[in-house]
């Protein structure tokens, strides 16, 4: 089947006449099956070094072999030169994707597809520049492993492949064997795996981007991202909400018209119960809808219970309102001598005592999408956050479009560049956005990038006179940056230097705390502001974190006491070997005019930010239209981790060994747990599941109109 071009190749043997030259027949042999191999090598180093469940090699074993052939047949029919250049060219290529892979889930806590490039090139990289280095040089001996392969070929590939060329139907005659391996692979996912998510079902989807690489493989999440670039994937989900029922769902009101009122008695006051829905009928709506997606959204929502109004309802209607999203932030560093301020508003407002900041695909961005948005972020691309700027999505609940409903003058601030198209997402929610290079002016270099990072307290003086003035009330959102990774001995450590340097702490940990302190002197500044223009008193804070420091899980160990699991898997976010406490945080909402504390056991987490506040501000919203609940609500709490672990006010539901253990003081018989864990995991699902569904048809718009 070869070429006449063949006949050459005595002469390159000659010119190795004194060491081993395999047989035309193993030569040729070596030549199909060098890409096969060299996948399913990547694979396997990829998988043993991260620590995945080795369980589904037979997956990304058949789908090594497929690809692997595509690419063998790709290299034979040229000739030899060509040959030769193109097969060394693609090793190095498919080593060097596999190393960048590794590396950015080592610091960015996810793979990231190929859909991602165009995010990554917004994106300054250099922020992340220390950290990247240090991954690498830590990496240097998986590296070599990696590109090993590629070595090896450029030393002996020559002798033991001889890159001649073959007949093209030889080469059809691989591939052909490429979609029979292919096909098989298909057959393999379809077997009868065990799990919540199995290879059948994150093969359909564009989501669950760490479980399709432990299960599928690296390659072939990245092929079929590529697919789903082209081919948007259908979601496959369940019609049938009558599950919730054993949660206390079905059908609610579709108005809340229909008063719940009750009276304690006395000369008690009558405190509204009745729920937070909107005049909006759902069932028409699913029934006249444009589309699926619209008809599942609005019959889901029509299915979920609402929560109800309480005795806070209203509490602080009328109030100016500042939002921090804290780069970095846990609670666990706040001290009352180093963070008085930090300490104060935790303790003196609402005190949540099982609030958590679970950590959810590309970090800061989706723990913004949780805290201004309600809503859980989708498990991949497009980033939802990113992705509302850019189709223009109406997001009807953010606070910074119901408080500009109201009259609310509107402003939001960020210290750094542009980054994850924020100046469009944020301006899209309601925001007079400013941030360096729109408005927003903090230190530069010479060269007039940012002095990094920048100092929060400067963030604040640079812009509270935009607003602290104003007759209207506002609504003013920060998301901070001086807590921004590495924490090296920076430009914001050095203003506490004198003070953490003392502290019983490594070196890394009194930087971190440096960084929660600059924050604390940020929230300081602010409300010296407010009292000086007689605001405090009429303005309420609200605080979180965007997710914890991931990247140094040992600094939380040094400030607790506490073994949280190894480091390495916190960083890689393998929840199946940690302690979620690790993930335990401090959610501020504090007024001046608070008398006394208030106690809150429920679990919550940064969904329910958005519900809970627009419930304390008195303003109408639809509580089932949000994956959030009203913490202060009687409705259950739920906190959802991103491995679709989750944990309730009655217990916590291990997905990875599909156990729930009931939280203390929590009975159930067998049938009552398995009913209320299936109806839970449904729920869960479809909270995570509608956020795209919203986003991608601008669901809130179909609903209610662009001008609401």
């Amino acid at each position: 089947m070869r070429s006449n071009s063949y006949n050459g190749k005595r002469v390159y043997h000659s010119r190795a006449s004194s060491s081993y030259v395999p047989s035309e027949t193993l030569q040729t042999l070596l030549r199909v099956l060098f890409f096969p191999v060299l996948f399913l090598y990547l694979e396997l180093v990829l998988h043993i070094s991260m620590k995945t469940n080795l369980a589904y090699i037979p997956v990304y074993l058949v789908f090594s072999i497929a690809a692997g052939l595509f690419f063998s047949a790709l290299t034979l029919p040229f000739r030899r030169r060509v040959n030769g250049i193109l097969t060394k060219v693609l090793t190095a290529l498919f080593s060097l994707v596999y190393v960048v892979e590794i590396i950015a889930k080592k610091i960015l806590q996810s793979y990231y597809p190929l859909s991602t490039i165009g995010t990554a090139a917004g994106n300054r990289l250099t922020d992340y520049s220390e950290v990247i280095v240090e991954q690498v040089v830590k990496s240097i001996p998986l590296i070599i492993i990696l590109f090993l392969p590629t070595i090896l070929l450029i030393v002996f590939g020559n002798r033991f492949l001889g890159f001649e060329r073959f007949d093209i139907r030889f080469a059809g005659l691989v591939l052909a064997g490429a979609v029979i391996f292919h096909v098989v692979g298909l057959g393999v996912i379809h077997l009868p795996w065990s799990g919540d998510l199995t290879p059948k079902q994150l093969y359909q989807v564009d989501t669950n981007i760490d479980d399709q690489v432990e299960q599928l493989g690296l390659w072939t999440m990245l092929r079929l991202d590529l697919k789903h670039q082209i081919i948007k994937p259908k979601a496959n989900l369940d019609d049938d909400f009558s599950g919730l029922d054993a949660l206390g769902g079905g059908s609610s009101s579709s108005s809340g018209s229909s008063s719940g009122d009750t009276s304690t008695g006395g000369n008690e006051p009558v405190i509204d119960t009745s729920p937070n829905v909107m005049d909006v009928d759902l069932a028409a709506i699913a029934e006249s809808a444009s589309n699926d997606d619209i008809a599942w959204l609005a019959n889901y929502f029509n299915s979920v219970t609402p929560s109800k109004k309480n005795e806070y309802t209203g509490m602080f209607e009328g109030y100016n309102v500042i939002q921090l999203v804290i780069e970095g932030f846990s609670g666990y560093a706040i001290d009352p001598e180093l963070t008085p301020t930090l300490y104060k508003l935790a303790n003196e407002g609402f005190v949540f005592n099982n609030y958590y900041t679970a950590l959810h695909f590309t970090s800061t961005s989706n723990g913004e999408c949780q805290t201004l948005l309600g809503l859980y972020p989708k498990d991949g691309m497009p980033i939802t956050m990113k992705r509302t700027g850019e189709l223009g999505t109406n997001c009807y609940f953010s606070l910074a479009q119901q408080l500009g409903r109201e009259g609310y003058l509107v402003k939001g601030y960020h210290g750094n560049y542009e980054m994850y198209g924020r100046q469009a997402s944020h301006s899209n929610l309601g925001y007079d956005w400013k941030q360096f290079g729109s408005g927003l002016m903090v230190d530069t270099k010479e060269n007039g990038d940012i002095a990094w990072p920048a100092r929060d307290t400067q963030v604040i003086e640079n812009s509270v006179d935009d607003y602290i003035n104003s007759d209207q009330p506002f609504h003013v959102y920060y998301l901070t940056i001086s807590g921004h990774m590495p924490y090296s001995d920076n430009r914001v450590v050095s203003t506490y230097r004198d003070t953490v340097r003392a502290l019983p702490y490594s070196e890394t940990t009194q930087n971190y705390i440096a960084t929660v302190m600059e924050v604390d002197r940020a929230l300081e500044l602010l409300l010296q502001k407010l009292e000086a223009a007689g605001k405090l008193d009429k303005t309420l804070i609200v605080a979180t974190g965007d997710h914890i420091p991931y990247f140094n899980v040992d600094t939380l160990e040094e400030l607790t006491g506490k073994t949280f699991g190894s480091s390495e898997d916190m960083e890689n976010i393998k929840e199946d070997n940690i302690d979620f406490d690790v993930y335990k945080n401090t959610l501020i909402m504090w007024s001046a005019s608070m008398e006394e504390p208030v106690q809150v056991d429920k679990v919550c987490c940064q969904v329910d930010i958005l519900p809970t506040v627009s419930n304390l501000l008195g303003l109408e919203y639809d509580s089932r239209m949000l994956a959030g609940t009203d913490i202060l609500s009687d409705s259950e709490g739920l906190v959802v981790f991103s491995s679709n672990c989750w944990k309730s006010d009655k217990g916590f539901y291990n997905r990875f060994t599909q156990e729930f253990t009931p939280a203390a003081g929590v009975t159930m018989t067998a049938e009552e747990q398995e009913s209320y864990v299936s109806a839970m995991k449904q729920l869960v699902n479809y909270k995570r599941s509608c956020t795209a569904r919203i986003v991608e048809n601008d669901f809130y718009d179909y609903v209610f109109g662009s001008n609401g």
